[in-house]
């Protein structure tokens, strides 16, 4: 089967832009993106952070669903304690309504944020993400054909009903997924791939069929970087490089340029700690990065990947989605469908 791939999109800040503008690349991205051949363009949702500022994905999903027509659009994801599983439901089934068998509703368990933050979207969030399971089974009820659950009916109705995916990046995740026979997506890049096999096979064994979803569905989701050569994708990549050490440090911001970042460099200690990342990213030539991705692929069975960029040039990640979608022949394979 040949494999299909996508787009996990953050809205990240660029020095020297506003965070308007990374909203607005967002939009722009995901256009370009459908016409590259790509399965789903999905949003993450994070709050009170200075570098990732795609704070409503669901509004991002209903401008994005305005100006596409093919890709599907998804949420990855909607971090479902700040909120009510109706409210939810509701504001999908809109977005179904206006993308007709394209909506992915992808929930998380986690804050996207600090504590702080979490307590001002519920004042509950410290207990709130225990009625995470409670949760989900009330939104795959909401999110049904039907939308009838615990007398109440989620509107709008129609003939299409958004998928929803767990999204996870341990063992928890993928233990809820297969209890309610639904789609899981492993966070890949959040964990360098530490505990991705392990994860992924729980799913699989204890996978409970549903009447949607007969059979597991799983994908990881990777941080990539392609560029013309292997050393200009390793300088370009510098910028997440150097986010990386800061946040380990505390210290969030924009994403910063990677032609000064070579040129302050990094200290002994912080390339120590650069060198387990870097030997298992998914960076370098077209030709580097595909024959990566396609072994992970096949290492793990799937049939899909998603894949996250992040460049100082907003340019630049056009260019290495470009890339990734020729080695793989997505626009062909999208023409013929």
């Amino acid at each position: 089967m040949k494999l299909r791939l996508s787009v996990l999109d953050q809205s990240v800040s660029l020095a020297g832009s506003s965070e308007d503008a990374a909203i607005r690349d967002t939009l722009s991205l995901a256009e370009d993106c459908e016409r590259l051949g790509y399965s789903r363009f999905w949003l993450s949702e994070h709050h009170g952070l200075p570098t990732i500022v795609g704070s409503a994905p669901e509004i991002l999903m209903a401008a994005i669903a305005a100006r596409t027509t093919t890709i599907r659009i998804g949420s990855a994801g909607v971090m479902l304690p700040h909120y009510s599983a109706l409210k939810v439901a509701e504001q999908f089934r809109v977005l179904e309504a206006l993308a007709p068998g394209r909506i992915d509703l992808g929930v998380g368990r986690a804050p996207g944020g600090d504590m702080r933050t979490a307590r001002a979207l519920n004042p509950n969030a410290a207990v709130a993400a225990e009625d995470f399971p409670i949760q989900v089974r009330d939104l795959q009820a909401w999110t049904s054909a039907d939308g009838r659950h615990a007398g109440i009916t989620a509107h709008p109705r129609g003939s299409h009903a958004p998928e929803i995916w767990i999204l996870g990046s341990s063992d928890y995740g993928a233990q809820l997924a297969a209890h309610f026979g639904l789609p899981y997506a492993f966070a890949y890049f959040f964990t360098d791939g530490q505990g991705a096999e392990q994860a992924i096979s729980i799913y699989r064994r204890l996978y409970q069929p549903s009447e949607r979803h007969p059979e597991p569905k799983a994908t990881l989701c990777i941080w990539a970087l392609a560029a013309a050569t292997d050393d200009e994708a390793q300088h370009l990549a510098l910028s997440r490089d150097r986010w990386r050490i800061d946040r380990g440090r505390g210290v969030l911001g924009p994403l910063q340029s990677p032609d000064e970042i070579a040129a302050r460099g990094f200290d002994a200690t912080e390339e120590q700690g650069l060198a387990s990342m870097r030997a298992r990213a998914f960076v370098g030539s077209a030709k580097t990065v595909s024959e990566r991705i396609a072994r992970l692929a096949e290492a793990f069975q799937l049939d899909e990947l998603v894949i996250n960029t992040w460049a100082h040039d907003p340019a630049v990640r056009r260019t290495s989605y470009t890339l990734i979608a020729e080695a793989f022949s997505l626009t062909a394979a999208a023409s013929r469908t």
